[in-house]
């Protein structure tokens, strides 16, 4: 690469960086908001359904049984029937109520177990991240694109940038391409950490010496924000997600200009590392 050829390339690597600070907000914690996030992967969409059918259901359920109960307080209070009856069985009635709850319990497990089976599976993913839970703050490993690593920490509040939420925001994001299949490999370093994702209906434990596989596909660009969702210690608040999906060509620069800048923070540790030796 000639040298006016690969300032042209650090520029324009450095023009998307700065423009993908400036991607709008596609899915964070709002306030007073009611309901999931949006979805932005195709388990998420089917989440957001069940989540519905679920709603209505439980609604459904409710109401009939406070029908019921006003309906007995009414008809049968002392008032309107002051000789009980004494009848201690009814056949129909306890076929209705034992039928009844086994058929809901039918209607929820079919999507219920559809659901499972296309967040677990492991369709033919066209690249891979690892994703490692440390104390606190995580790591990421593009294992298909150079196996460059890199670290996200949170910001502090004076390092916002306009738009950024607080305790949300990291000083390096995960930028993914849209409309890709991405396996995530998920480990812990030191104690159990949780990956959580709402927007792309992820979650999963990081566990020592064990690695825990998932995936998802992106379908809307914008920046993303989660959380370590398990309980690890002191610092547990502090340790956000956040990944920006791009489009495939902008995702193609960044990797190119990542692999230049973390290859060039990797060497600097190192020669710090061999001074103190």
């Amino acid at each position: 690469m000639t040298f006016l050829k690969r300032i042209a390339h650090l520029l324009g690597a450095s023009a998307l960086m700065g423009g993908l600070a400036t991607v709008a907000q596609a899915a964070q914690p709002t306030e007073w908001s009611l309901g999931l996030q949006e979805a932005a992967t195709p388990v998420m969409e089917q989440i957001a359904e069940f989540h519905t059918l679920l709603m209505y259901i439980i609604t459904g359920v409710t109401l009939l049984v406070l029908f019921l109960l006003l309906y007995v307080m009414f008809r049968f209070s002392e008032k309107r029937n002051p000789n009980p009856s004494t009848t201690s069985h009814n056949t129909l009635i306890e076929i209705i109520w034992t039928a009844v709850p086994v058929i809901i319990l039918v209607i929820i497990a079919i999507p219920s177990f559809k659901l499972l089976y296309a967040a677990d599976r492991n369709p033919d993913t066209e690249m891979t991240i690892k994703a490692i839970g440390k104390q606190w703050y995580w790591s990421y490993e593009y294992q298909d694109h150079g196996d460059f690593t890199f670290d996200a920490y949170m910001k502090a509040e004076d390092e916002l940038e306009p738009g950024e939420p607080r305790l949300l925001a990291t000083d390096n994001a995960v930028v993914v391409p849209i409309d890709t299949k991405i396996r995530l490999l998920v480990a812990g370093d030191d104690v159990i950490h949780s990956f959580a994702m709402p927007a792309f209906g992820l979650k999963l434990d990081a566990v020592p010496g064990r690695i825990n596989e998932t995936w998802f596909e992106a379908t809307k660009t914008g920046t993303y924000y989660g959380q370590c969702s398990e309980i690890c210690g002191t610092g547990h608040s502090y340790m956000p997600i956040m990944i920006k999906v791009v489009s495939k060509e902008e995702f193609n620069v960044w990797v190119e200009a990542a692999k230049e800048e973390f290859a060039a923070i990797k060497s600097d540790h190192s020669i710090q590392l061999a001074q103190l030796d």
